[in-house]
């Protein structure tokens, strides 16, 4: 017989809002409000699942930062993010405070400077999921619905889509009815909801990612990296201090073993890691813009600092060569699964920074420059389609539409990529290797593919991987320019 629902709420005893002119101060503030919101929920789970259920539904909220301003003068117009747009309060509710910590006290941090205001720490008024508060105790899960003895729903807040969306990044957010504007892309429970989306697909958990995020779609890259980083660890000058693989497998030295993975998640991760975080993750997302688009979903709430697509491509050209590389400067979206959050009439535009880092990479590794790059690299459009196997379709329309937008190369995740970085606002590139030659009959066939594997992952992997610790010696405020930001933004990064 089902458990009748308890009457009214049962909160954590917290702090009330209180005013902070010191960003680690309102950052240790959020810690502590979440930490004990974590521990209520817990321990009230914890009690229901022994046969202890609350005489009250038990709930706790998320912490927010809040801020206002009453001033038109204009902050530092620069900077691409760090102050607000208009007179007005600005909030934003906050999840994993830990994991953010850097990041938040970098961004408060910046509001306090450039507007000379406090801001205000407190509890918000959006209900924390229990999925989510014991998402990091392994100790706790959550039975599916009608496995425990108690209706889940009746007792403790469950994930909520109406706060789980994409409608801040996407420009479609309203005010509250207090009139109280964004502060930050996303929201508390968006960010919740990708953090376990990130562990379910990656096999790694949040905090091994790093903020420079290559991408691949084959896994012949994942060994070279491996190989590569085992070579860092062994160079105590390097400053990579771990390597973090599938499982959350850590190694610290060069020549650690590492457990073979049982089963291999749907795109694995793998991370070099840095004391600071500014190391870099490899993610294979495997083939197509359906996963491109799940794995840029949920890596953005990370708030990376560029990520990079080095991937595999057909080439469209009959004067480029097997192993030859391409650097994306414009996008022809056909991958269509972005079409409903980014139309395909909206331009992604080139970054400099990330196109002069990759294209500088590129010299180094082949010793080659000026007027002789060309023999090995083209820059031009790089086509994303949804169909892979496209050529045994009517090809009229497709190589019309290929001849017309002046492709060079052709893919299925680099357009997704590089949009999903537009409208995230994470400085994205694309470098890809010429694998085939569909249109000139240089299929991808297993004697090819092995030849040309051999000799080309190794240089590519070490392009991409070049060009980010070119970015990461850039400033901030260089490489999240203003390309990426609209007339109406978060203050937040």
């Amino acid at each position: 017989m089902p458990m009748d629902a308890p009457a009214g709420f049962r909160c954590p005893d917290l702090p009330g809002p209180e005013t902070f002119t010191d960003a680690q101060a309102a950052v240790e503030r959020l810690i502590l409000l979440y930490d004990r919101a974590i521990d209520f929920l817990s321990a009230e789970f914890s009690g229901a699942l022994r046969g202890k259920l609350p005489a009250q539904r038990a709930r706790a909220h998320y912490p927010e930062i809040r801020i206002t301003t009453t001033t038109h003068a204009q902050a530092d117009s620069r900077l691409a993010f760090g102050h607000v747009a208009a007179p007005g309060t600005y909030a934003t509710t906050i999840t994993r405070p830990d994991l953010f910590r850097h990041y938040l006290e970098q961004q408060i941090g910046l509001l306090m400077e450039n507007h000379a205001v406090p801001v205000t720490v407190g509890m918000s008024d959006t209900p924390m999921p229990i999925h989510f508060a014991v998402a990091n105790d392994p100790s706790i899960v959550v039975p599916q619905e009608g496995a425990a003895e108690f209706t889940l729903r009746d007792f403790f807040d469950v994930p909520d889509l109406s706060t789980t969306s994409d409608d801040i990044v996407n420009g479609t957010a309203r005010p509250a009815p207090d009139g109280t504007e964004p502060l930050a892309p996303f929201t508390a429970q968006r960010v919740d909801y990708s953090l376990a989306r990130l562990s379910h697909y990656t096999a790694t958990d949040p905090e091994h990612f790093q903020n420079h995020v290559l991408f691949t779609n084959y896994q012949f890259y994942v060994s070279e990296f491996e190989a590569y980083a085992r070579k860092m660890l062994d160079d105590p000058q390097s400053g990579y201090t771990a390597f973090v693989s599938t499982g959350n497998a850590t190694i610290t030295a060069g020549d650690q073993g590492l457990p073979a993975t049982e089963k291999q998640p749907q795109m694995p991760a793998y991370h070099l890691k840095r004391g600071d975080g500014s190391g870099i993750t490899l993610v294979n997302i495997g083939v197509g813009p359906s996963n491109a688009k799940t794995a840029t979903d949920h890596i953005a709430v990370l708030r990376p600092h560029a990520w990079i697509m080095v991937g595999h491509c057909a080439g469209l050209r009959n004067t480029q060569q097997l192993g030859d590389f391409v650097l994306a400067h414009a996008y022809l979206r056909e991958d269509r699964v972005l079409d409903a959050d980014l139309p395909s009439w909206v331009p992604i535009p080139a970054l400099a920074e990330i196109q002069i880092a990759l294209e500088h990479a590129v010299e180094v590794e082949t010793q080659l420059e000026g007027y002789d790059l060309k023999r090995v690299m083209r820059t031009g459009t790089v086509a994303s389609f949804d169909n892979r196997n496209w050529e045994l379709r009517d090809q009229s329309g497709p190589v019309q539409r290929l001849s017309q937008s002046r492709a060079i190369a052709l893919d299925m995740e680099s357009a997704t990529i590089a949009a999903n970085g537009f409208r995230f606002r994470v400085p994205y590139g694309t470098l890809l290797c010429v694998s085939d030659k569909p249109l000139h009959g240089e299929l991808k066939l297993p004697g090819m593919a092995s030849d040309f594997y051999k000799t080309q992952v190794s240089r590519h992997l070490m392009i991409g991987i070049r060009a980010i610790e070119t970015l990461r010696d850039m400033p901030l405020e260089r490489i999240h320019s203003r390309k990426l930001r609209s007339f109406s933004e978060t203050a937040f990064l």
